[in-house]
C-alpha cells in the first residue's frame, strides 16, 4: 500500500510539474502585455508555491505516521526479543541441567545411549538458539 502511495504521489507531481510548464508555456505566448504576463506569472508562481507546500505539509505528516508506527514496532519487537532471549536461557539452563543428570546417570550405566542422545541434541539447540543474541 505504502508503494503504491509513492507511486500515485510520483504521478500525481509529475501532472503538477507538466501542468505547470503547459501553463507557463501557454502565458508565454499569449498575446498580452508585458506586464499581464508577469502578473499571471507571479500569480502562477505562488499557486504552485502553495501546492507545493501543501504537498510537503502532507508528506511531513505521512512520515510522522509512519515513524510513529515504526517506534510502536520496534518497542513490540523489542518486547518480544526481550521474551525470546528470556526463554532461550531458560530453555539452555534447563537443556545444562539435563544434559548433566543424563551424562551422570549414563557414567553410572543408569542411561541408555538414546537418553543420552537426546539430552545431546537438546543441549545443542539450546546453544544454537542462546547463540544468535550473542551474534547480533
Amino acid at each position: 500500500m505504502v508503494k503504491d502511495q509513492h507511486t500515485g504521489r510520483k504521478i500525481a507531481i509529475g501532472a503538477l510539474l507538466a501542468g505547470a510548464v503547459g501553463y507557463i508555456t501557454g502565458i508565454l505566448t499569449a498575446p498580452k502585455s508585458g506586464q499581464e504576463t508577469r502578473e499571471d506569472l507571479a500569480e502562477k508562481v505562488s499557486e504552485l508555491k502553495d501546492e507545493a507546500a501543501e504537498q510537503l505539509q502532507d508528506l511531513r505528516d505521512e512520515l510522522d505516521e509512519l515513524v510513529k508506527d515504526a517506534k510502536d514496532k520496534t518497542m513490540a519487537l523489542s518486547a518480544k526479543a526481550r521474551e525470546e532471549f528470556n526463554e532461550a536461557v531458560v530453555a539452555a539452563k534447563d537443556a545444562k541441567n539435563k544434559s548433566g543428570a543424563v551424562l551422570k546417570a549414563f557414567k553410572a550405566g543408569e542411561a541408555k545411549d538414546p537418553e543420552l542422545n537426546k539430552a545431546i541434541k537438546q543441549a545443542k539447540q539450546a546453544k544454537k538458539n542462546l547463540s544468535k543474541y550473542f551474534k547480533s
